[in-house]
């Protein structure tokens, strides 16, 4: 392939390679040639140019393919307008003469065809350069058109296209000519020239004056008949020339007006011609009454379809600013064309023509239109509804009868009225809360006129208005609850009218259904509020006959809506709802006997209609409260179910009685029944299965049904995948909604409400606008089916074979038409028993049931119905899949491969080639593995069959199905595959657009297979690869968007697995262009490759995009005068996509995106644009900070544009009201060229929420990226460096901006968006200085701004979750410390007073709106915004206090105040929060109390308090939520128990600790996470510091008042008795809650649960976070004694105690730092505190417990200090400390006591003798405090046993010097021991203590030799001994002389290190100058650190 890369085709190259691979080497070196002329140097190519015309011309002639000639005429066009165009016309005269050439055989086509590529392309690049030769090519073209067969004619057409845009007006004299030339070939035989003839009249109707003046009639004509019999693609190309001729006639281009005299039409002719096609379709026109009488029949469907379209072109080529301006005149042409008697002639064609006149205004209104015009046309509407609404009851009321056609008028108008309806349902719903001037405006009325139309004698009216206060109320969730209640009242008030009781339940049904949508609810009661209208209703229903019906219907329906509640509502109704529905039926077969006796036909039509309602309430139950079935529930539900099955086989003798109008009451009884079952257990209705197969199979095998009805399932049960054999991918195109009615099932695209009341409060299906349930017929067919697929695998062998042995019977016995339609239902019901067995894992069953199946499946393979063909294949891989045996899938293989080696015919090559597609798919690679080489040769061989397309794209299709299936198994067979794609690609004319797709299909499937191996450098490798490069280019250029959108997915695979190998330069340009694709699918694959791009380099593929808008600058000038496009006639959308690319402008892709946010709904498309974006800002935002920012404010300036209206006040001046209108228009699309690149309309809410939620992204982004973003003096200098440098500080002013137009929006969604951005930023910003003023911050210049955005959400009608975030901001903001003015934070103030107001008053916003858990959720919102303001109140004010006082002394100078006005005093803060602190204490702890309580596990619920608790919290909306409140009332509480009053209160009255320490256990029972904890402990904390505080104030009042000490004892819990009262103990409270806190962390400390078997004892280490409160908690119990009488204490000790020295061991763990955890410190300091602790020692009374007490501890910690075999190390120091501890402390306890002297000793022993210098360092330390100790009866044994290891060990020192600092430090203690008992003893033994010391000392200083070489660790050891020795020398100098003397080398060692000593330091004097004079303190300070 490399060789094809030169830029004259290498020929040598091409000699060489196989025949085969020719056109493959051309059409890469073409490829190649393409890039490359437009780069290539001009001199260059004239060069070459000769050669590369002879041989570009050459290729003409040899016969090359469809993509080859394409490339080859845009090769050879560039050539000539870069190079000379001396030769042009001789190749044109070339191509000529080839076009001209009468040779009709199909080898000379594919040259003629490139002949005509090439002229075509000439006159597209060259234009008017060749206008002297373009009559004769003209001439030329028109003649062979006449003789040309299909592919010929396409050709011809496209070059006539080329040749009218490149001319442009100068091909005047031809346009009759093409015209009259083109127009019949408009209804040809081929789509393909249809689509050809259609595009090219659009070009010719630029300039062509005539065809929208005189012809425009006939072109209308014309475009209708080509509609009739045409497929989709044929419809969008007429669709869009007829809706831009009419778009011209009515506003004709400027240009061409001017040059003729142009008689215009009128509004009203156009309109008129339009509505004939809706109405008439494509034969003759409405000319006079007479002739529409004369014919009759129906629409033809596809030409009211492509007319819908067209309306929309015409439209949409109008302009937004057209369609506000005409929408009155436009809205009632519309409604009118589905009142006209014509439209709606049977009840489907109604609806159809309904589908179509709601895609005209959804497609237009919806996107054309910015929010404030989408507002006025919802007025419009509006009032078009209240007239028909007029015209109504003027029929109704008219009683005279005088009106005639009365009954047609209430007819038709119920059509108006549900189009109307929905578009203003789905009007405002798309604007959500920014629709909320149309309700509040009383002007407008909508409500009242929606309401109204409740009313409307049709029910389709009734329940289109239901529908929309549905969609009123979740876009405006605050009117939900009002509308209920209305409702509720009117219903109450007209029971005794029918249309009322119907009107008002459909609404009622609608709004509970729309409760799911609101995130806030409806207060509980109204559940209650509906079960007694629903009751009443029921109970009233058979009263009066003329209302039964009504009544028992909307009894029902109001039931089944309430389902939808959830089982938090329901749960409470339950009892009653199974009695109501138990009720219903007969409780026996004697009573159904007895009732079918009686009664008439009426009373059979309600007893039917409530049955059917009571089972649909049944099914909305099972649906929407699954956690309530209990087997109890599904026992008592199975009672009335059983019931209506057995009814089920009465009926058709009931019917029989009283005549067939009770069919349709009957089929709803039959549909509900299916329904629930659907839902529940087969399990649960076995017994009955006999029965009810029956049903079933005689419902879809049409046994009592004379109707063909087809059940609409079979499409979604057959495999996506399969869309292109049935083209069902049309579902994936914008046009689905009206596309759906062409489909061949029945009733396709007929959904609507009427047809099935219940699905008002269903849930929409995703992706649909409103529910459309099917007609009953289909309906009842399509449950059938679905159910049959539950029960089938649950019933017996034996059955199953009779069910399919009777299917076979069904289908021979029914003929033609019939025969399909059974056929079709059987199979779907065979398909969704097979997929019911293969999700239940069964097996199909036995020899027999397996043959009767093969057979029943095997038959259509041959059915020439495609569905049927596809759905025989999908069976059979279903069933290869169930049965799963290998001789059963080789018997169908092999039967497969016979008939397609033997079959001729289409019908059974494609059904049996997909059959062997659908095996490997169900199978996979290793169940079909041998089956592998056969079906993929006999495949291959059948796709090579150029006679049949239909053969071509089956095989095909089965062929990229084996390829996914086999996975590394196909891995042989690629090369062979990809060889036949590409020849395929190149050859296959592109028409045959489901081939090309198919070969996408194959492509993808093979890069899949080969992977990562694409990435290699093999031969092999490379060659796959750059096939699978060509592939997609060629698939890539092809015309159809499907075979693009394959492309894409290709390339994405591609980049996948080698993306060095994929040109992102040309891939992305290329995806940007399709983003304004009108395909859906091109424009969801072209989003999600960007979104894979974006993820891995984004930075490259915003640049490549980028260059786009670069390149079309120049594109743009050119092509000027081809289309000369009025300004603000055509829309913006209709020339960007004319010229590649011209959508990306200075904003690149990103704003692009933006762009399309707006316009897209599909959201599989919107997520993707969501995540793409999402991946760019991550990479991109930071670097490019200021484009992202400007970007997100831009999107964000729309919604200050919308609520400038509500900011500013209504003393507005004219120029100000004119500049509004002015900004009105430019906001919906702008006039004149300039302003191409602004958006069409302005951005959506949804879309600026995207961007509120963008810019917090990126201010988080920045956090994590540099500090300097949020430092304005660092950004200064950093942009000042270097002026690139972008930070996030520079652009504050613009982030409060943004977060204050968010903030301060219509959209409550945006509210809460800019409330978050907000607090982001008080968070970020909070602390950063403002340099140019030191002491102050940024954020202080924005005060004012903060508080006005603040303000707005502190309103009356403020949604609660929006207070509760706007709560969260201003305790932040008032937090922050920011606020500097006293007015300003006031201001902030006065807005939480407010709401704390209302907290109190029990009154949220919410309390009447919303559901409890609602207002809940704002109350505590409230309380931690005032808990977090609190405690940072008392911060400051501590703060302040522990100051010095530095302005004292200015208290006289006024003036000096007035410099630090801009400080707040520091207790300004606490004064706005003291007078409502009783209230909020109060309040704070209710709210932890109401917590506690509430998360209490089940079973304590019969402990709850009756009272006091609110439902509200059970219904707490969001999980997450409490935790934050849960904190913030802590840290208030432990603020609150900082101030003096607080803890004498609580000291006090010990209960209130008592209680309150109970909520906190309650607390931690269900909080889990530390930081819960932390914050308890701190409160307990608190309490006991406070009682401790108490008591001894007390004690030392007493001990004052009287000396006796008896009254002093009692003091403390415990008394005199030392029992403690739970409940009433402030002590035992806290023992309990801490041990709770200590188990769960260290488990094993509670004997249950080390007792327990599973208990396995391991010592881990604990978290940091348990660490600390471990160690928090150990503090408290020390604590606790304290507040205990000396009998008190001897109660708690011992667990204290055993819990402390537990913890000591468990903790005590050595580490490698030598570090102390938390935890260790905390015991030893509670043991001090506990062993010193004074009274229990004075006490005689406890003397003797306190006593053994100790021991036993002392005795505990010796035991645990004993080293273990265990893993982790015990960490003696510690142990020894607190063994010290007890030594020094409790001497007296202690002493004498053999064992435990003996235990000490040995510890210290170990210690001494361990390896750890540390640990000797720490054990000299601890033995020298003992040593020490005043009681010599305690320290003596210690010395004479200790003594003598010390000596023996730091004598060995001389031997074994210190090596490192720690080992230096361990001699260093030892020594100081040492002097310690030299000092300590007495004179006469001073002199034997000195022997010991004096000669170790010596032992340790150097000679001088081996001082220069010894470490440093060995010379600071020498130093010190000298020193040492010089100081011991003048303390005892007697002694000394004595010990020197008696050792004279000793003295000489000594003499010698002095000496070198003095030395040393006179040579450093001498090298230093004299020592500076402060030398000495600084040396004096550090020594006194130590």
């Amino acid at each position: 392939m490399e060789l094809a890369h030169s830029l004259l085709l290498n020929e040598e190259a091409l000699a060489q390679i196989t025949e085969a691979k020719r056109p493959v080497f051309i059409f890469e070196w073409l490829r190649f040639l393409d890039k490359v002329l437009v780069a290539a140097n001009k001199t260059d190519v004239k060069e070459k140019q000769k050669k590369l015309v002879e041989q570009l011309t050459g290729l003409i002639s040899s016969s090359p393919g469809p993509p080859t000639r394409k490339l080859l005429a845009k090769n050879l066009a560039a050539l000539y307008s870069i190079g000379d165009t001396f030769t042009v016309f001789q190749t044109l005269d070339k191509c000529n003469d080839i076009i001209r050439n009468k040779d009709d055989t199909a080898a000379y086509l594919p040259t003629k065809l490139a002949a005509v590529a090439c002229v075509g392309a000439f006159y597209e690049k060259m234009g008017r350069m060749l206008g002297s030769a373009f009559p004769e090519t003209v001439n030329n073209l028109l003649k062979s058109l006449k003789s040309a067969e299909s592919q010929g004619r396409s050709e011809i057409l496209m070059s006539l296209q080329k040749v009218l845009s490149g001319l442009g007006g100068a091909a005047a004299s031809s346009h009759r000519d093409i015209y009259k030339n083109a127009r019949s070939l408009l209804t040809d035989r081929s789509m393909a020239v249809r689509c050809a003839v259609a595009k090219c009249l659009l070009e010719l109707q630029n300039e062509a004056v005539f065809m929208w003046t005189a012809e425009l009639e006939n072109i209308a004509t014309l475009c209708f008949k080509a509609l009739e019999n045409s497929n989709y693609g044929v419809r969008v190309a007429v669709s869009k020339l007829l809706g831009t001729v009419m778009a011209t006639a009515l506003m004709p281009k400027q240009a061409t007006v001017m040059r003729q005299n142009v008689k215009r039409a009128t509004f009203d002719e156009v309109l008129e011609l339009m509505a004939t096609g809706f109405l008439r379709g494509g034969s003759g026109f409405l000319k006079s009454g007479g002739e529409m009488l004369k014919v009759g029949g129906s629409v033809n469907r596809e030409v009211r379809v492509g007319v819908t379209q067209a309306y929309v072109v015409f439209v949409t080529t109008l302009g937004g600013q057209w369609l506000e301006r005409s929408f009155a005149t436009f809205l009632s042409h519309v409604l009118d064309l589905v009142s006209h008697p014509r439209a709606t002639q049977t009840h489907v064609e109604a609806v159809y023509s309904r589908r179509c006149v709601s895609f005209i205004l959804r497609a237009t209104v919806g996107s054309l239109l910015g929010e404030k015009a989408q507002i006025a046309a919802a007025k419009e509407i509006c009032q078009a509804i209240g007239k028909q609404m007029k015209a109504v009851e003027a029929v109704v009321n008219d009683t005279s009868g005088e009106n005639k056609s009365g009954a047609a008028d209430i007819a038709a108008s119920q059509h108006v009225m549900v189009c109307a309806l929905q578009e203003l349902g789905s009007l405002v719903q798309s604007l959500n809360a920014t629709a909320s001037p149309l309700i509040q405006e009383a002007s407008i009325g909508l409500l009242e006129i929606v309401t109204s139309v409740l009313l409307h004698p049709s029910m389709a009216a009734r329940l289109a208005a239901a529908w929309c206060l549905r969609c009123v109320a979740v876009a405006l969730p605050f009117q939900l609850t009002p509308f209920l209640d209305r409702c509720a009242e009117r219903l109450n008030n007209l029971k005794t009218s029918p249309e009322a009781v119907s009107g008002y339940s459909f609404a009622m049904a609608a709004l509970l259904g729309g409760v799911h949508q609101c995130p806030l609810g409806i207060p509980h009661a109204k559940g209650k509020m509906v079960v007694s209208i629903a009751e009443d209703l029921l109970r009233t229903a058979a009263q009066n006959s003329r209302l039964s019906l009504q009544r028992t219907q909307a009894g029902w329906l109001l039931l089944g809506a309430l389902m939808t509640l959830g089982p938090s509502v329901v749960r409470y109704h339950l009892p009653k709802m199974l009695l109501l529905w138990r009720n219903v039926f007969p409780r026996s077969l004697k009573e159904l006997e007895a009732e079918k006796a009686r009664g008439d036909s009426f009373t059979w039509q309600v007893t039917l209609e409530g049955r059917a309602g009571a089972l649909c309430a049944m099914r909305s139950f099972v649906a929407h409260c699954p956690e309530l079935l209990t087997e109890d529930v599904i026992r008592k539900l199975m009672t009335p179910i059983e019931c209506a099955m057995t009814m089920m086989s009465h009926i058709p003798s009931v019917m029989k009685a009283h005549g067939a109008h009770l069919k349709a009451s009957a089929a709803m009884v039959r549909l509900r029944l299916y329904d629930i079952l659907a839902l529940l257990p087969p399990k649960t209705y076995e017994g009955s299965f006999n029965a009810l197969l029956r049903e079933l199979v005689a419902e879809f095998t049409l046994t009592d049904n004379s109707a063909n009805t087809t059940t609409s399932l079979l499409r979604s049960l057959c495999h996506y995948d399969d869309s292109v054999l049935l083209g069902s991918w049309l579902q994936e195109t914008d046009h689905k909604s009206i596309e759906d009615q062409l489909q061949p099932n029945s009733a396709s695209g007929s959904g609507a409400l009427e047809h099935d009341p219940s699905s008002i409060y269903l849930r929409i299906p995703a992706g649909e606008a409103v529910p459309g349930p099917l007609p009953l017929g289909v309906s009842v067919i399509d449950a059938s089916v679905a159910l049959f697929g539950v029960v089938f695998p649950h019933v017996s062998y034996k059955h199953r074979l009779q069910m399919l042995d009777h299917f076979a019977e069904c289908v021979k016995q029914a003929k033609g038409v019939r025969q399909q339609a059974v056929q079709l239902n059987i199979f779907t019901a065979v398909l969704s028993a097979l997929k019911g067995l293969a999700e239940n894992k069964s097996t199909l069953g036995p020899e027999e049931v397996r043959k009767s199946a093969l057979t029943l499946v095997m038959g259509p393979l041959d059915n020439p119905n495609p569905i049927l063909r596809c759905a025989a294949g999908e069976a059979l891989g279903r069933m290869a899949q169930v049965v799963g045996e290998a001789t059963f899938i080789a018997r169908m293989a092999q039967y497969s491969f016979d008939k397609l080696k033997s079959a001729r015919d289409v019908v059974s090559r494609t059904g049996h080639s997909l059959a062997l597609g659908c095996l490997h798919r169900y199978v996979g690679g290793i169940g079909s593995g041998q089956h592998l080489k056969t079906s993929v040769s006999i495949l291959l061989a059948l796709a090579q069959d150029g006679t049949s397309p239909e053969v071509q794209t089956w095989s095909l299709h089965s062929l990229a199905l084996i390829v996914d299936s086999s996975g590394p198994m196909y891995r042989g067979y690629v090369e062979p595959t990809l060889s036949l794609v590409l020849t395929l690609l190149l050859t296959v004319p592109p028409s045959h657009t489901e081939v090309h797709q198919c070969l996408g299909r194959c492509l993808g499937a093979i890069i899949t297979t080969v992977g990562p191996e694409l990435q290699g450098n093999g031969a092999t490798t490379s060659t796959i690869r750059s096939s699978c490069l060509v592939g997609c280019a060629i698939t890539q250029d092809h015309s159809d968007s499907l075979v693009q959108a394959a492309a894409i997915s290709c390339l994405q695979q591609l980049h996948m697995f080698a993306p060095r190998h994929v040109n992102l330069s040309s891939l992305v340009p290329s995806l940007c262009v399709h983003l304004c694709s009108s395909h859906l699918l091109l424009r969801r694959a072209a989003v999600a490759c960007l979104r894979q791009l974006a993820q891995r380099e984004a930075a490259e593929v915003c640049e490549y995009a980028m260059s786009l808008a670069k390149n079309t600058g120049d594109k743009e000038s050119s092509s000027a005068n081809v289309s000369p496009f009025a300004p603000g006639v055509s829309s913006r959308t209709d020339i960007h996509c004319r010229h590649q690319g011209v959508n990306i402008t200075e904003t690149g892709l990103e704003g692009l995106l933006f762009g399309m946010l707006d316009r897209e709904t599909d959201r599989k498309l919107c997520s993707d644009i969501h995540d793409t974006l999402g991946h760019m800002l991550s990479s991109l935002a930071v670097e490019k900070l200021s484009h992202w920012l400007m970007l997100c404010k831009d999107v964000l300036a729309a919604s200050s544009d919308m609520s400038t209206a509500t900011l500013l006040s209504s003393g507005k001046d004219e120029e100000a009201e004119k500049k509004d209108e002015m900004d009105d228009d430019t906001m919906f699309t702008t006039l004149g060229e300039e302003d191409k690149s602004k958006p069409f309309v302005a951005p959506r809410w949804a879309t600026r929420v995207f961007a509120a939620d963008c810019l917090c992204r990126i201010i988080n982004l920045c956090e994590n990226a540099d500090q300097a973003h949020f430092d304005l003096a660092l950004a200064r200098s950093a942009k000042l460096r270097n002026p690139t440098n972008d930070l996030l500080v520079l652009h504050l002013s613009d982030l409060i901006r943004m977060a204050f137009m968010a903030a301060t929006d219509h959209s409550n969604q945006l509210r809460m968006a800019g409330l978050q951005a907000l607090e982001d930023i008080i968070k970020k910003f909070a602390s950063v200085p403002e340099p140019e003023f030191p002491g102050h911050v940024i954020l202080e210049q924005y005060q004012a701004n903060v508080g006005a955005a603040l303000r707005p959400a502190f309103s009356q009608d403020t949604p609660s979750d929006i207070i509760a975030k706007a709560c969260q901001v201003c305790s932040t903001w008032i937090g922050s410390g920011v606020v500097s003015d006293l007015n300003d934070l006031r201001r902030v103030h006065n807005l939480l007073v407010s709401s704390l107001d209302k907290v109190q008053a029990g009154k949220g916003s919410s309390s009447q709106l919303y559901r409890e858990s609602a207002t809940t959720m704002e109350k505590l919102a409230v309380l931690k915004a005032w808990a977090e303001v609190y405690v940072v109140a008392m911060n400051i004010k501590k703060e302040a206090e522990s100051k010095p006082k530095r302005a004292i002394k200015n208290t006289d100078d006024d003036d000096d105040d007035c410099g630090t006005i801009d400080e707040l005093p520091p207790d300004s803060l606490i004064t706005l929060v003291q007078p409502e602190l009783p209230t909020l204490s109060r309040l704070w702890l209710a709210a932890l109390k109401d917590y506690a309580l509430l998360t209490l596990p089940a079973e304590f619920s019969s402990q709850l308090p009756p009272d006091g608790v609110s439902i509200q919290f059970l219904c707490s909306p969001r999980p997450e939520e409490p935790i934050e409140h849960v904190t913030a009332c802590l840290q208030a509480l432990h603020t609150l128990l900082d101030s003096p009053y607080a803890r004498v209160h609580i000291a006090e009255d010990q209960l209130i600790g008592v209680e309150l320490l109970s909520v906190l256990h309650r607390l931690l029972l269900t909080w889990n996470p530390s930081s819960v904890q932390l914050l308890v402990t701190g409160v307990v904390q608190q309490i006991v510091r406070a009682a401790q505080d108490y008591l001894q104030e007390k004690r030392n009042t007493l001990n004052e008042d009287d000396m006796e000490k008896e009254a002093c004892t009692v003091l403390g819990e415990g008394g005199d008795s030392g029992g403690l009262i739970p409940g009433k103990s402030l002590v035992f409270a806290t023992m309990e809650l801490l041990m709770f806190i200590l188990v769960r962390h260290m488990p094993h400390l509670s004997t249950k649960v080390s007792d327990s078997p599973s208990h396995i004892a391991t010592k881990t280490r604990l978290s940091e976070e348990s660490a600390r409160l471990v160690a928090a908690t150990v503090t408290i119990l020390s604590d606790l004694p304290s507040l205990c009488s000396p009998a008190g204490c001897m109660t708690i000790l011992p667990t204290i105690l055993f819990l402390i020295a537990r913890i000591l061991k468990d903790t005590a763990i050595k580490s490698a730092d030598n570090q102390v955890p938390p935890p260790v410190s905390a015991a030893l300091q509670g043991i001090k505190s506990i062993v010193t602790l004074s009274m229990a020692k004075t006490e005689a009374g406890v003397q003797k417990q306190w006593t053994a007490l100790i021991r036993s501890t002392l005795a505990c910690i010796l035991e645990y200090s004993q080293p273990e075999d265990s893993v982790p190390t015990p960490d003696e120091v510690s142990m020894l400390t607190a063994i010290a501890l007890f030594l020094w402390s409790a001497s007296n306890e202690i002493i004498g006591v053999q064992s435990l002297q003996n235990g000490c000793m040995n510890r210290f022993k170990n210690a001494l003798n361990s390896c750890d210098p540390w640990v000797q360092a720490k054990c000299y330390q601890l033995l020298l405090s003992v040593f020490q100790h005043s009681n010599r009866a305690l320290s003596t044994p210690y010395i004479h046993s200790l003594a003598p290891i010390v000596v023996e060990k730091l004598k060995a020192v001389e031997r074994n010097r210190p090596a490192s600092n720690i080992e230096l430090l361990a001699v260093q203690e030892g020594i100081k021991v040492l002097e310690t008992l030299v000092a300590l003893g007495e004179e006469q033994n001073r002199v034997q203590l000195l022997a010991l010391l004096v000669p170790t000392l010596i032992s340790y200083l150097l000679d001088e030799n081996s001082f220069a070489s010894a470490s440093s660790a060995s010379k600071d050891l020498h130093e010190f001994a000298l020193q040492n020795l010089m100081h011991i020398g003048p303390l005892y100098p007697h002694a000394f002389k004595t010990v020197m003397g008696a050792a004279p080398e000793l003295k000489v060692r000594l003499e010698t290190a002095v000496r070198a000593s003095q030395a040393s330091k006179a040579k450093a004097a001498a090298r230093q100058p004299a020592p500076a004079i402060h030398s000495a303190p600084t040396i004096k300070l550090k020594t006194s650190f130590f």
